[in-house]
């Protein structure tokens, strides 16, 4: 070293080598934070379609029940009334044809009680509660209900040949099924229309 030369002068390379080694770290600070918000921001997007997804369930779930509660709100009372639709049923069965014939009475009383019922009935109609199909249909368990088989011969087996007490549905949901005979001893039904008539 000699005598002209300063402190500063003998080391210039090494003052510089620190600085361009700390330039680097600036840089990679950056990017690795816009790397974790870039993560962070695609994370909050999950997180609220999730939300949107999850609020549009329930509104349509709330949608559906409010739906159902207007739809099926009578069911319970429909339940109750239907004895009276029973009754009325029974009243007319128990008039045979013959004992109308010549006594007005007899006949002006049935023709109220079929009236009545025939205005229960559109009441009924008017709520979407409607009679299943049973007398003479094939034996369908979601709708009937088997109390018992009959030998007849007459009818494919499998068949309804009596309804002992009327079954009704609410719109697309049973209310009641209907209590019916099935009938058995008849020409068998093909394999793909079979359905269960157990008792």
């Amino acid at each position: 070293m000699s005598e002209t030369q300063t402190p500063e002068q003998t080391n210039p390379a090494p003052a510089e080598a620190p600085a361009e080694a700390a330039a680097p770290a600036p840089e990679a600070q950056p990017t690795d934070k816009l790397a974790e918000l870039e993560a962070e921001v695609a994370r909050l997007k999950n997180e609220v379609l999730y939300a949107r997804a999850d609020t549009e369930n329930v509104r349509r779930r709330l949608e559906q029940q409010a739906e159902d509660r207007g739809k099926y709100a009578v069911g319970q009372f429909a339940k109750d009334v239907l004895s009276v639709a029973d009754n009325l049923r029974r009243a007319l069965d128990a008039v045979p044809p013959a004992a109308r014939e010549g006594n007005d009475i007899a006949n002006t009383l049935t023709v109220g009680v079929e009236m009545t019922e025939r205005e229960l009935l559109g009441t009924f109609e008017r709520y979407g509660i409607r009679q299943v199909a049973a007398l003479g249909t094939r034996f369908d368990p979601n709708f009937h209900q088997a109390m018992m088989e009959m030998e007849d011969t007459t009818q494919p087996e499998g068949t309804v040949v009596m309804v002992m007490q009327q079954g009704y549905q609410i719109h697309d949901r049973l209310l009641r099924p209907a209590l019916v005979a099935v009938s058995k001893g008849g020409p068998k039904t093909p394999p793909g229309e079979q359905l269960d008539t157990n008792v």
